[in-house]
């Protein structure tokens, strides 16, 4: 840890793991960013999955897996704006935008459009 050379001044750390974390400690539960990577350990994809989703942050999540299947279904059952499998570079034509309190609309894409329009609904 501490502050990369040239950057005295300023909030940058250098490329940082906090290891075998919780998600009762504040580096688990904050939306943090930068160069860390906070690691959490858990038993079954099910306790993965739940712990990744307790959070009141949703922007993006990552995970790494050589099982196609596995990762289809842990994708859709985390609660993230974006999720990256395996490394993959993020796609310039999907939406890009959170969940819960990381963010409300979409970007990027035919989605980002909507906060462009204005819709209208007629009762009668």
């Amino acid at each position: 840890m501490g502050k990369p050379e040239g950057l005295e001044t300023g909030y940058f750390v250098k490329p940082t793991v906090f290891a075998g974390a919780n998600n009762q400690m504040m580096i688990a539960r904050e939306e943090i960013f930068g160069p860390v990577l906070t690691m959490i350990p858990f038993e079954t994809e099910e306790d993965a999955i739940a712990i990744a989703n307790d959070t009141p942050y949703g922007l993006a999540a990552y995970l790494s897996t050589g099982d196609d299947e596995r990762a289809k279904r842990v994708a859709g059952k985390l609660r993230a704006g974006m999720v990256s499998l395996n490394s993959a570079s993020q796609n310039y034509t999907a939406p890009f935008g959170g969940y819960k309190q990381s963010g409300n609309g979409r970007e990027w894409g035919e989605f980002g459009f909507d906060d462009f329009l204005e819709l209208k609904g007629i009762s009668r």
